[in-house]
């Protein structure tokens, strides 16, 4: 970057120069060389500017002094007789990186006297200068905002908590610092002094999102001490700030609430557990995590402390199919730490949520008969075959499964175990043609576990309409009488009076009794095939008929069975 000392000006300005060497200096010359594109700033009377040069004599293009071979750049303030004339005169106007030639006349520069053997008497002497930097015991922090975003809620006051992206320059552009170098933010207390003065004003009134640059005079930034090697004394600084985040100790969590269904009947309390959907970004808008990406919901017992405690509070008081945007200081979240490379320390957490279903261990069966006959008469109970249609869904609607996806209408026997618990409630007690709505809370259905199509800890919404209704027998029995049994009981099965029952009689006798209602044989199986087994059971020499002492056998076995039970 010095300037070359063989060729102190242009060929093209010999014949010139030739024609000074006859005529004395007079003024100043000044030959901008080189001048940036843009110029914020030209050096004033009283500014401060800090440079490097090459300086020469002019009639050899002998070196007497240089900033670079000192190895640091030179401070001054210009017009107030801390440098030469003719230095005070050339440098006015100049713009940072701009380079300059300046040559200076004996009584602008050193005069007749020189100094010292270094400069002799009446010298004209050629300073070649780039400047670094200017400044003004005036200056203040310079902001430039370079992007807003549309909605700022919130502006950055002394106290907050800022995590902030920069990178930082000198004002000619060098550049010396950048946390994206680091690949972490730069996390400090706004206007508590744990920065440097400049930047403790320039972040004042940032929103997050917000870009900016904020420019610093050395007196607000680090001095004349510099900071290592990184910041030379006396050094405008230059912070390109993007603002990540921010908060404030004394902030709570912040809760928005986006949708609630209408007819909300119930809200969340402490003990409930809750199954929602959730997207976690930071105040950026950058994301962290969401339960979507993995296709199943978080599911937690709200206030017991298994969720961060911002969470914890916000998750109380919600309905079902509700909608929130929960906003979590970091000190209700995870706090200084972070979460491993997940979660960066001192970070606001935004979650929206959508809750799914919650429900309480305590919880009923909840009926709702939606539609019932005036003329409604048996109604179904344990041991009865039942035939109904069924839509089952969770909470948010999304339908699971349907009877109208078959051929036919369900059935099942109530009370054998053949149905989740929570609809084995929900099916007792109808009559034909009856409606209902049954919500089964999960550990009356499907539990922890789940089911084929159905999550985990899932309540469960059923739509039922009971279709047909046959009335049962006990578990174990084929057939059953609605009232006493003929006494004796032989005589009224021997329809013949010839002393045996054959099966043809025997099954005329048991059709009968249904026939008249006396009687009832297991629903759902065939009836010819529930005789005969129950033939076959009072045949005990399998002769192919039934005589007195078969019976009476028959009864006395099972009498003793009862005595061994008991």
């Amino acid at each position: 970057e010095p300037m070359e000392a063989s060729s102190p000006f242009s060929p093209l300005l010999l014949p010139f120069f030739r024609l000074l060497l006859l005529c004395p200096f007079v003024e100043v010359l000044v030959d901008r060389y080189h001048v940036p594109k843009v110029c914020p700033r030209e050096v004033q009377n009283e500014d401060f500017i800090r440079f490097h040069f090459n300086g020469t004599l002019f009639t050899d293009g002998t070196k007497f002094d240089s900033s670079h071979d000192r190895g640091r750049d030179f401070i001054s303030q210009v017009g107030l007789g801390k440098l030469i004339a003719g230095m005070d005169r050339g440098i006015q106007g100049m713009c940072v990186n701009e380079r300059r030639r300046i040559t200076v006349p004996p009584h602008l520069g050193y005069g007749s006297v020189g100094t010292g053997g270094v400069i002799p008497p009446d010298a004209v002497l050629v300073y070649d200068i780039l400047l670094l930097d200017v400044w003004n015991t005036e200056d203040k922090v310079e902001i430039r905002t370079i992007s807003k975003p549309a909605g700022c809620n919130r502006a950055a006051v002394a106290s907050d908590f800022l995590r902030y992206h920069y990178n930082g320059t000198l004002l000619n552009g060098d550049a010396f610092d950048s946390s994206h170098s680091k690949n972490a933010t730069y996390d400090t207390y706004l206007g508590q002094g744990h920065i440097i003065q400049g930047m403790d004003e320039g972040l004042l009134g940032m929103c997050i999102g917000e870009r900016r640059i904020i420019i610093i005079p050395p007196f607000l930034a680090y001095g004349e001490n510099g900071y290592g090697d990184l910041v030379p004394p006396q050094a405008t600084l230059v912070f390109e700030v993007l603002l990540v985040d921010m908060f404030n100790p004394k902030d709570d969590m912040k809760i928005e609430v986006k949708e609630v269904p209408k007819g909300c009947t119930r809200r969340t309390v402490v003990g409930d557990y809750i199954r929602y959907h959730y997207n976690g970004t930071f105040q950026d808008g950058t994301a962290f995590d969401s339960s979507y990406k993995r296709n199943s919901t978080y599911n937690t017992y709200i206030g017991k402390g298994y969720v961060i405690q911002g969470i914890d509070k916000a998750l109380q008081g919600l309905c079902m199919g509700e909608k929130r945007r929960v906003t979590v200081p970091p000190h209700m979240a995870y706090g200084e730490k972070g979460v491993g490379d997940l979660i960066p320390g001192s970070a606001v957490l935004v979650f929206d949520i959508h809750v799914i279903d919650f429900h309480n261990p305590e919880d009923p069966v909840k009926i709702k008969v939606t539609h019932k006959s005036q003329d409604c008469g048996e109604t179904s109970e344990a041991n009865d075959l039942i035939q109904y249609r069924y839509n089952c869904s969770l909470m948010d609607g999304t339908l699971l499964y349907s009877s109208d996806h078959y051929d036919s209408p369900s059935t099942t026997t109530l009370g054998r175990n053949n149905v989740i618990y929570g609809l084995e409630e929900g099916l007792s007690g109808m009559c034909v043609g009856e409606k209902r709505e049954v919500i089964v809370p999960p550990h009356l259905g499907h539990g922890e576990a789940g089911a084929v199509g159905v999550p985990s800890s899932a309540v469960l919404f059923f739509e039922l309409e009971l279709m047909d209704l046959q009335k049962g027998v006990p578990e174990g029995f084929m057939f059953m009488w609605l009232g006493d049994s003929p006494d004796p009981l032989f005589p009224a099965m021997d329809l013949n009076g010839n002393q045996e029952v054959p099966l043809e009689e025997f099954s005329s006798f048991i059709m009968n009794q249904v026939k008249e209602g006396k009687g009832r044989l297991r629903p759902g199986v065939d009836a010819n095939a529930v005789i005969q087994e129950m033939f076959s059971n009072q045949d005990s020499n399998g002769d192919g008929k039934i005589i007195g002492d078969e019976l009476k056998q028959t009864d006395e076995a099972s009498e003793k069975r009862k005595r061994d039970e008991l």
